[in-house]
């Protein structure tokens, strides 16, 4: 996990000498992977780098964060809980349809508030090869566009620059790391949880990949290949 961790942070020039990085943590398997392979390299890193962990709670009821806690004081990364009513006014306030899109919006601005807050230049997002290419996917399908988001992007407005290090894992790695290290994954409080369009993009591209081996690995090559806009 560090191994491929520290090969996007090479490859993309992630980390700079100095960094603060805030990292979103969700108490989802991808977030305590990914907390784990950055607090490890933080140790021998040639460039060295500071990192925070930061829970948003949406508000869906009383949400225990121990196991995060415990794992963030292994690792002796400072714990952030952040408390908001994100869930009661994206699901009852406003009755979305589509609650994804205006519930990440509003969680990815009181990560960066808190970043910010706490002195942080870069926020660490957990997506990981797979999310990249469900994201293509989707844009393909629903925006008529080749798109993925990019490893690195400068935010012009907050002067923040998000991270993606998880890039070059799959999820079946994270599975795999998951089990591996016992991690206190939380269940996601969300009522939406796995009744989304990135759900069926999923399964789509699950099927794809077992009718045709290998293909979303060459998904991800284009991905990467592709000359994309922002990617740098």
């Amino acid at each position: 996990m560090m191994s491929l961790v520290r090969q996007a942070l090479d490859r993309y020039e992630m980390i700079e000498e100095g960094d603060h990085v805030a990292l979103g943590l969700s108490g989802g398997k991808d977030s305590l992977a990914l907390l784990c392979a950055l607090a490890g390299l933080s140790r021998f890193y040639p460039k060295k780098f500071r990192l925070s962990a930061i829970y948003i709670d949406l508000g869906y009821g009383n949400v225990q964060d121990d196991g995060m806690r415990r794992l963030c004081e292994m690792w002796k990364v400072p714990f952030y809980r952040v408390d908001t009513q994100i869930g009661d006014i994206v699901m009852r306030q406003r009755k979305e349809s589509n609650p994804c899109s205006l519930c990440a919006k509003m969680r990815k601005g009181a990560l960066g508030q808190k970043a910010l807050e706490l002195g942080c230049n870069k926020i660490a997002y957990a997506h990981h090869k797979d999310d990249f290419t469900e994201t293509m996917m989707m844009n393909l399908i629903f925006q008529s566009r080749f798109y993925a988001f990019p490893p690195v992007t400068k935010m012009e407005d907050s002067g923040l620059t998000v991270i993606r290090p998880l890039m070059l894992v799959n999820e079946a790695q994270v599975k795999g790391f998951q089990n591996k290290q016992k991690l206190p994954v939380l269940k996601n409080p969300c009522p939406a949880d796995g009744k989304t369009k990135r759900e069926e993009i999923k399964l789509l591209i699950k099927e794809i990949n077992r009718k045709y081996p290998g293909a979303s690995e060459r998904m991800f090559s284009a991905i990467v290949n592709g000359k994309i806009e922002d990617w740098i």
